[in-house]
């Protein structure tokens, strides 16, 4: 069974004033299976952020499901989305959204301090999710002390201290020059090989070759994929970047 099931998504935005409507989102219909690693590749305005948003619970769609296990997401109630979103998703972004006044650890330890989590259960969740993402020696610094490539995987290890069922990761490497870019998409396949179901929206086709499958989003549809299977990174990338040749747009590069 599908950890994650999108089925027929449609997502309309309607002007306040002028009534004009805007279709973001047109019958999406994918799923995602436990363990699965999965990029989702589109243009500026092609929909994917407004999909990850009603992913991640922040936004709702016009019809259509989203499930993630035997949960229907639609059908939380509001009061409930906050601490679903706390107890099931973790989120990585390309601006870090870090605390600059709180230290690194603290940054990291914040989901958990807000869930009221027990004390001596803190430093057993940090240290093993620190150092499988080698930011062990920065624990005691402060974001500004960090490079962008120590902060994105930062945010990451605070997206993994709740143990989430699935990691929403929005443009991660979008702020990040080539070496750091390469040093977060092997934390991600590590933390992939550890058994976490990873969902990525990118337009690098660097990052998304990574991942072992591709989505590829336009005018709000999902409208072709790419499956990487047994392929080196470096073969699959040049098979995203063939397909998207060949569906007729110029190709990003992360670095």
């Amino acid at each position: 069974m599908s950890m994650l099931t999108v089925r027929n998504l449609r997502k309309v935005y309607t002007t306040r004033f002028s009534g004009h409507q805007t279709v973001a989102l047109e019958d999406v219909t994918f799923t995602v299976q436990q363990g699965e690693y999965v990029a989702i590749m589109g243009e500026s305005g092609s929909g994917k952020t407004t999909l990850l948003n009603i992913l991640a619970t922040l936004d709702r769609p016009s019809t259509g499901e989203v499930w993630l296990d035997e949960r229907a997401l639609t059908s939380i109630p509001e009061r409930d989305l906050a601490r679903f979103r706390h107890e099931h998703l973790g989120f990585v972004f390309q601006d870090f959204n870090l605390l600059d006044n709180f230290s690194v650890r603290d940054n990291i330890l914040l989901p958990l301090v807000l869930a009221m989590t027990p004390e001596g259960e803190l430093e057993q969740r940090l240290l093993p999710v620190a150092e499988e993402l080698g930011i062990a020696a920065q624990l005691g610094k402060f974001p500004y002390e960090l490079s962008g490539g120590q902060r994105q995987r930062v945010a990451v290890a605070r997206a993994l201290i709740t143990r989430p069922r699935l990691i929403l990761a929005d443009e991660p490497t979008g702020a990040l020059d080539s070496k750091a870019t390469g040093q977060l998409l092997d934390a991600f396949g590590r933390i992939h090989s550890g058994g976490q179901t990873i969902l990525m929206v990118t337009h690098s086709v660097t990052a998304a070759s990574a991942a072992g499958r591709v989505l590829f989003i336009r005018d709000g549809r999902v409208f072709h994929e790419l499956y990487r299977g047994g392929q080196p990174r470096m073969l699959f990338q040049e098979a995203v970047l063939n397909a998207l040749t060949l569906l007729g747009r110029e190709p990003v590069h992360a670095d």
